[in-house]
């Protein structure tokens, strides 16, 4: 027996797919898909989540100076002259960064290494460079989903029946997060 299904695909196209739908699941909490996909995703994503969950609080918080620019009323970086040049005034500020202790740092880059990059883009802003967020979904497992599924040792997901497909007949499931 097979210890994972093939899905009709050659590997490339099938860990392709897998991962799309893995990141596509973590960030929107449920997917349409068919039985066989959602049985493969179920995998990879409990196992992403449980990632989380055990390395949720293993972190440590630094202090460290940062250099920000300072802006004036209107939000714009403040310039002057040195030298005869117009350069950035920087002002030095504290602030506390999570650094992740290296378990917790492995663990995000076994996320990194199943998840795509998802970037956010606002209705009202759609069209703008400026206006693209890229969303960061290891710190949405870190965060959300740790605390929501910390009490519970697996289980993290759903499966649910809906019909089947009217051009192959294929299964259709919902595969969402509890």
């Amino acid at each position: 027996m097979a210890q994972y299904r093939k899905l009709g695909k050659k590997s490339d196209q099938r860990k392709a797919l897998l991962r799309s739908q893995v990141t596509q699941l973590i960030y929107h909490g449920k997917i349409k898909t068919t039985e066989a996909r959602a049985k493969e995703v179920r995998k990879i994503a409990e196992h992403l989540i449980t990632l989380g969950v055990k390395e949720k609080d293993n972190f440590t918080e630094v202090k460290v100076q940062a250099k920000v620019a300072r802006k004036d009323k209107d939000g714009k970086r403040v310039k002057e002259v040195v030298d005869g040049k117009k350069v950035t005034v920087y002002d030095t500020e504290e602030k506390t960064v999570k650094k992740d202790m290296p378990s917790r740092l492995h663990a995000r880059r076994e996320m990194l290494k199943v998840l795509y990059p998802v970037s956010e883009i606002p209705e009202d802003a759609e069209g703008k460079k400026k206006a693209i967020k890229k969303v960061d979904l290891t710190e949405k497992l870190f965060g959300e989903y740790a605390t929501k599924y910390a009490g519970r040792k697996g289980g993290y997901t759903r499966i649910v029946k809906i019909a089947q497909r009217k051009g192959d007949g294929a299964l259709e499931v919902i595969l969402e997060l509890v």
